[in-house]
């Protein structure tokens, strides 16, 4: 199946496909201090190396043809905000959806990942998608990513456990929302 959401948007913006010429665009975000820990990503390479090693990833995800992120563009101003999708990951053994989201440090705190978030967690469940992957999705965040997990207590998730992987030294926390909680959310 295919998770990629090309056409949605967010009140204030767009979903569309990462392409090859938004290198330059997007490289601001690793000459950020934290940027390539709170990804996960090896220490000790450099924002150009931590932006091809993003910039890998994503197309190999998109050669898969099942999910990855989707870059997000602002309605009036048509800039790039930054990215989000649902992603297929292997989280402490199963297969989950994970919400991702980073956002151009120019965009920070003014809410684009909380929006972004929510409309990846709505279309996930009123499609149907978390049925795939136990009922459920998740947000896997370092521990000292606040914003981010200020991002995931926002989308209704809860601490659910910690990352288990033995290539990663940091600690790295999984945020989940099921779909019993997102149905009392949308309730109330």
């Amino acid at each position: 199946m295919n998770y990629l959401l090309t056409g949605e948007s967010t009140v204030r913006s767009t979903f569309r496909l990462l392409k090859r010429e938004d290198y330059q665009t997007w490289l601001p975000i690793f000459k950020e201090e934290d940027t390539g820990r709170f990804l996960g990503m090896k220490q000790g390479l450099t924002a150009q190396e931590q932006c091809d090693v993003w910039f890998e990833k994503a197309f190999w995800r998109y050669d898969k043809g099942t999910s990855g992120m989707n870059v997000m563009i602002h309605k009036e101003t048509n800039e790039f905000i930054g990215q989000s999708g649902l992603l297929v990951q292997t989280v402490n053994g199963l297969k989950r959806l994970e919400v991702g989201y980073s956002i151009l440090p120019h965009f920070w705190k003014q809410g684009f990942a909380k929006e972004a978030a929510v409309r990846l967690r709505d279309l996930a469940f009123e499609r149907g998608y978390d049925k795939n992957f136990g009922n459920s999705l998740v947000s896997v965040i370092h521990e000292d990513n606040i914003g981010s997990i200020k991002v995931a207590l926002h989308n209704g998730m809860s601490l659910e456990s910690d990352y288990i992987d033995s290539t990663i030294t940091d600690r790295f926390l999984v945020y989940s929302i099921n779909r019993k909680t997102w149905e009392q959310i949308k309730k109330d």
